[in-house]
């Protein structure tokens, strides 16, 4: 019972290792912990159990938000917005549950083969939580090590699953190795490399810089779509244009609730008045339906180029087969929307070639590397203010870290509510809005060409870092070095 408890305790406190806190070498430890408690385990059963623990008070407390975008913002009812949180934790915890109950049930007693096994599995079931069911992949291990982490390094060869590779490889040499000195060797070159690849340009700089002015207008999601409330969002963007000039404005994703076609000329022509804007809008579809869009319109208004979003979010933006019932319990406004193509061109807007992707879309790092190389700048619009004052936004700005270093691009966040953002291309955060506040973030950015490793490989280098990992016990065992 108490190694039961402990999982759940390693596994909420593994939280505190990703945003806000960013304390990167906790998950390291509480994993070495968790792996230490099942090292002498003979049984699969039991040790999917302590995984499955771990994960419940990983995803309760690092996906807590889930129940904030439910009952403080949806008006679910308090007990039904409780049970769908813990449903969808549980589903989320059995991930890890495998990870570990595979590797008790394969590994051979050696302690190189038995931590490569256990990083392959835990990378692969995170890998296939990130799929299934259009994916899931919040709070991936990767995330946490954003600088200063000296893993970051690696983010443009192997992406963020692969980070995860490395993290969970060390924490399995400490629990089973000790003081071994060929497993404090590995982890200190592990750390050591990736420290030297952070000073490794993997793109260059391309054209002139251009100034951005990244709006955050704090409207509150329970006025956003009230009609009679339209004036208030209208008046606050146009505002805020007026207040911070640059050469490309970057409104929020439905910054202004109407769909394009709706939104009046002269307001068009107060949001283009400095210059080219970038806004998210929805799109009516031309075989019938809408879109979440972002749509690039020229300060002339003779060139508008529109991007729909690909990856939408299941029970919020769209209604998954036998589930609407589900939207009779919660309040959200046009949660009907149809995805737009997979592969779409970059938008050409003041003199850069952006690659726009809209609030959850960055959790998906294959889906960005579809703009790229010819992007220059990524630029994410997103409404967070389903998420109220919970973690949701710290660790969606960590998100977008690892985006940046992937890509080898500056990423910039033009949010509702926070983060609003600047990511320079080795993860750094530039400049970042005060979150709840109505304001502009302007800054000066330089495009940036070439394409990182991870742009040209995406997941699949980690994905065979993890068939390596897991292979590995399939080797012939040399009798000459028992427990090695």
């Amino acid at each position: 019972m108490r190694s039961v408890v402990g999982a759940f305790l390693l596994g909420a406190v593994s939280v505190l290792g990703f945003a806000p806190l960013e304390v990167f070498p906790l998950p390291v430890a509480t994993l070495a912990l968790l792996f230490w408690l099942n090292r002498n385990t003979t049984s699969p059963r039991r040790a999917g159990l302590l995984g499955f623990n771990w994960g419940l008070g990983f995803f309760l407390t690092g996906v807590s938000w889930v129940y904030v975008s439910l009952h403080d913002v949806g008006g679910m009812a308090l007990p039904i917005a409780a049970f769908a949180t813990l449903l969808f934790c549980t589903w989320l915890a059995l991930f890890p549950a495998l990870a570990i109950y595979a590797w008790v049930r394969l590994r051979r007693g050696v302690v190189w083969r038995d931590a490569l096994l256990l990083a392959g599995l835990w990378t692969l079931t995170e890998w296939l939580r990130g799929y299934l069911f259009t994916g899931f992949p919040w709070l991936s291990l990767g995330y946490s090590q954003t600088p200063p982490s000296p893993l970051a390094g690696y983010a443009p060869l192997i992406g963020s699953y692969g980070i995860g590779f490395l993290l969970v490889l060390m924490a399995a040499l400490i629990a089973m190795a000790g003081r071994r000195w060929h497993s404090v060797i590995a982890i200190v070159a592990i750390l050591g490399i990736g420290g030297a690849l952070r000073f490794v340009d993997w793109t260059t700089p391309t054209g002139a810089p251009v100034t951005v002015s990244l709006l955050q207008g704090n409207i509150p999601q329970s006025l956003k779509w009230d009609p009679e409330r339209l004036p208030l969002s209208v008046d606050t963007y146009t505002r805020l244009v007026a207040a911070h000039p640059a050469q490309l404005t970057v409104l929020p994703e439905t910054a202004i609730p109407l769909f394009l076609d709706q939104i009046p000329r002269d307001t068009i022509r107060q949001l283009t008045r400095n210059g080219d804007v970038l806004m998210g809008v929805a799109l009516k579809a031309r075989q019938g339906g809408y879109a979440n869009g972002a749509v690039a319109v020229s300060a002339d208004l003779l060139h508008v180029n529109a991007y729909a979003k690909t990856h939408l979010v299941p029970f919020g933006e769209y209604v998954p087969p036998g589930f609407s019932w589900f939207f009779d319990l919660v309040n959200i406004p046009m949660s009907d929307f149809s995805a737009g193509p997979a592969h779409q061109l970059p938008l050409a807007i003041a003199g850069q070639i952006v690659g726009p992707n809209i609030c959850y879309e960055d959790l998906f790092g294959e889906q960005l590397i579809r703009a790229l190389p010819q992007a220059t700048l990524l630029i994410n619009v997103s409404n967070t203010a389903w998420f109220g004052h919970s973690l949701a936004q710290p660790q969606h700005l960590q998100i977008a870290q690892m985006r940046a270093m992937e890509t080898g691009r500056p990423m910039l966040r033009a949010t509702n509510t926070g983060m609003t953002a600047a990511i320079a291309v080795d993860g750094k955060v530039l400049a970042v809005l005060p979150a709840f506040v109505s304001d502009a973030l302007t800054v000066t950015v330089t495009g940036y060409s070439g394409a990182t490793p991870y742009v040209l490989a995406g997941n699949s280098v980690a994905l065979v870092l993890a068939l390596i990992g897991i292979l590995a016990t399939r080797i012939p065992r040399r009798r000459s070095s028992p427990g090695t």
